[in-house]
């Protein structure tokens, strides 16, 4: 793809995206340090007048960093530290930036250096530091025009109280609006899209029947030159799609993408890289902001209980099949924090697990989302389709063992949309048609019926239809536990210092 410009001018960006709070070369498992984290990407950054340092969203939630200054420091953003330091000069908005609430995103955007750009993001009290598109001259006379969006899926996952004043509305009727504005003011457009694809990029293969992923309708219908995508945490180093260069980086900090936009005989070529986030990170910036690190790994240590062994993970499929103590306890939470008559769970896709003396360290690292508790009243049916979901986890490949389905892994791998439940006994047969694998669901030893009517606790983004939940969405709402999932889990260790797991309920899985 060639660019009309003038000679001898060219762009660099650095991209990063899901960052995730994670800024210090640490998972928080263990204390040791890895090559990641935001400290050890941005040493590599080298910046001047014809570069830019962009970020696609989701920074503020996901560490244990993250977690605890929200709830402890919650005037303190050691995130705006770091990027201020690199010298961003754009970011876009993630889902998971509105986790915390409207004061403390704003807090954040003000501490911040870099202009956010979220295009349909609308603040009503017109507070928040957001503007739409820019265009951004570079020192070299080159006009860079930029525009932010994200996925308005975050109106079904998250908690309305942390929308207040917020309105996030349809990408793509804003996207659109703002390129046709720029695309004549702009010798290069770029889109910052917190969303990823749906469709497979090598078969072309829908994957998603839903909205919250858009990346291949924009390369279609719009001529971007650049979309810089984000929240299916999917390395992709660069590619063409239609005449739009994309790329997105993994979360967490593990890499970053460095683009480069050169003159050539014809034109100015696209080309990027994903780069490992390796290297020492800048001594003086890490010096100042180890005293809240301190304060994080001294926190995480604390002692909260007492397990009779520890409850430590396996392989994703194997916990699918035979089931996982960690979800029985948490599925124990859930029902005594509810009252609930059933619960069901999920498992981030990498958890730590819990040592037998439990530390917050452990809970935060097990538990990795601040996901609150809904408790609907469901039917035998809405039951039986919600196990037909969970039982679409399986197939079975070419040599006749089972495996995880695809649909699961790709674009994005979610091990966490597998729910494990506790109340109810059922089997599953991989071998038959998907939607009619359950074979029988029975509470308290007796075979539930269609219509028969329950309680059912799960956390607030399964109960907003996510991950092929649909049959949740618009079923009554009994309750709402306004206690975020970990804050619940240290609760019940004040309560229960000494736990007595509990197996409420069991499935067989056959093939």
């Amino acid at each position: 793809m060639w660019f009309r410009m003038e000679s001898n001018r060219s762009l660099k960006i650095y991209f990063t995206s899901d960052i995730h709070g994670y800024i210090f070369p640490t998972t928080y498992d263990t204390k040791e340090q890895k090559e990641m984290g935001l400290l050890n990407c941005i040493n590599n950054f080298k910046k001047d007048e014809n570069t830019l340092i962009i970020d696609g969203g989701d920074s503020l939630q996901g560490s244990p960093l993250a977690y605890y200054c929200q709830k402890n420091e919650p005037t303190t953003y050691p995130m705006a530290d770091v990027m201020n330091a690199a010298g961003y000069d754009f970011i876009t908005l993630g889902n998971h930036d509105f986790n915390y609430g409207y004061e403390y995103l704003n807090g954040y955007l003000k501490k911040l250096d870099a202009v956010c750009l979220s295009e349909n993001v609308k603040d009503e009290l017109g507070e928040l530091p957001i503007t739409t598109s820019f265009i951004k001259v570079m020192g070299n006379g080159l006009k860079v025009g930029l525009v932010g969006i994200v996925t308005d899926y975050v109106n079904l996952w998250e908690r309305p109280e942390n929308l207040k004043h917020i309105k996030v509305t349809d990408p793509f009727p804003k996207i659109r609006q703002a390129y046709e504005k720029m695309k004549s003011e702009a010798d290069i457009c770029i889109c910052i899209y917190h969303g990823g694809f749906e469709e497979d990029l090598e078969t072309g293969k829908k994957l998603s029947k839903t909205t919250e992923n858009i990346g291949n309708r924009i390369c279609r219908e719009l001529k971007f030159d650049l979309l810089l995508t984000g929240h299916q945490h999917m390395p992709l180093k660069g590619q063409w799609l239609n005449d739009t260069y994309i790329a997105q980086p993994p979360a967490n900090a593990l890499k970053y993408i460095e683009i480069e936009v050169q003159e050539s005989k014809n034109g100015f070529e696209i080309s990027s890289d994903l780069k490992e986030a390796g290297g020492v990170c800048d001594e003086g910036l890490y010096q100042k902001l180890l005293p809240i690190e301190a304060r994080v790994q001294k926190w995480l240590d604390g002692p909260v209980g007492f397990l009779p062994h520890p409850l430590l993970p396996d392989f994703p499929l194997s916990m699918a099949v035979h089931g996982t103590q960690i979800a029985d306890f948490f599925n124990q939470v859930q029902l005594e924090s509810s009252g609930a008559q059933i619960s069901c769970t999920s498992l981030a896709n990498e958890v730590a697990g819990f040592n037998q003396e439990v530390t917050v360290r452990d809970v935060i690292a097990t538990y990795r989302f601040p996901n609150i508790l809904i408790v609907l009243e469901v039917t035998g049916e809405v039951l039986k389709q919600a196990l037909e979901r969970v039982a679409e986890y399986f197939d079975i490949d070419l040599k006749g063992d089972l495996c995880i389905s695809d649909s699961f892994l790709k674009p994005k791998v979610e091990h966490y949309n597998y729910d494990f439940f506790s109340g109810i006994c059922y089997n599953i047969d991989v071998k038959k048609p998907k939607g009619n694998r359950v074979e029988s669901i029975n509470y308290q030893g007796k075979r539930i019926e269609m219509n028969d009517t329950f309680t059912l606790c799960m956390n607030n983004y399964r109960a907003s239809g996510a991950g092929g939940y649909e049959m949740y969405q618009g079923v009554k709402v009994v309750k709402e536990i306004q206690i975020e999932m970990p804050e619940l889990i240290l609760q019940y260790f004040e309560k229960h210092p000494k736990v007595i797991l509990q197996k409420n309920g069991e499935f067989h899985v056959k093939w």
